[in-house]
């Protein structure tokens, strides 16, 4: 496959620190968002934690990849939630044996795009979209108390968006020595595009705007479009975005 990406972080308008991280690694077509949270050290720290130890053991899975025996379809789905799940038992150990990062945790959404398909890891509230054909799609479930009670039917979509408790988040790495990983597959399309974001972009944007920036700037501006949109509309917290085309499948 053939990709092009580009990413963007900003702290916002009313933080001082940015606790998100990112990746884009363009070797392995891995990209990954991180939203950090546990008080200024321990939020960028767990989002950093959770970015490196994604990209070293997907990179040590990938090698052990032409010795699989399983399905390679299996295969790179749990090596991709193993991965996560490491992420999530190493900020858990820094925790642990650290007073001061006590409670530190993260979000996070990884993509790994492997012989046509899309593998979509996520834990928390923070995002995947798929645009195609002139269509966009949210393809993540956030774990949140709101989220939740709109799929159980206890608040409707427009509630949730005004609830108190929406930034309530039901899963994240770190908290728990282990966490249910959510993972994906979906055949890739020439022309896809994936956005990743933190909820500091999805809670000021919807998907429909979302769209509407991409259709109109090309990657890295449309990138930078978003978080600026996302800033003047209050920039509460810290923003990222990861905005991926597939240009060949093939």
């Amino acid at each position: 496959m053939k990709i092009v990406a580009t990413g963007i972080t900003d702290v916002g308008r009313r933080r001082d620190r940015n606790e998100d991280a990112f990746l884009i690694h363009d070797e392995m077509q891995l990209f990954v968002v991180a939203d950090g949270m546990g008080g200024h050290v321990g939020g960028s720290l767990a989002s950093t934690l959770a970015v490196t130890t994604i990209e070293q053991d997907v990179g040590a899975h990938l090698l052990r990849l032409d010795e699989a025996e399983a399905d390679p379809v299996d295969h790179a789905r749990q090596g991709l939630r193993d991965a996560v799940r490491a992420a999530g038992r190493r900020i858990h150990a820094e925790a642990s044996a650290n007073p001061g990062w006590k409670g530190m945790g993260t979000t996070v959404v990884a993509v790994l795009l492997l012989d046509k398909n899309a593998y979509v890891a996520h834990v928390g509230d923070s995002r995947v979209y798929l645009l195609r054909e002139g269509g966009i799609a949210q393809i993540t479930d956030d774990h949140s108390l709101v989220a939740e009670s709109v799929r159980d039917g206890l608040l409707t979509e427009e509630q949730a968006k005004r609830h108190r408790m929406r930034n309530v988040i039901t899963r994240a790495l770190g908290f728990h020595e282990d966490v249910e990983v959510d993972v994906q597959v979906h055949a890739v399309r020439k022309g896809d595009r994936f956005l990743l974001c933190s909820d500091g972009l999805s809670g000021k944007l919807d998907a429909e705007e979302m769209l509407a920036v991409l259709d109109a700037h090309e990657l890295s501006e449309a990138a930078r479009q978003l978080v600026g949109h996302a800033c003047a509309r209050g920039g509460e917290d810290n923003i990222t975005a990861i905005v991926v085309e597939v240009e060949d499948a093939d």
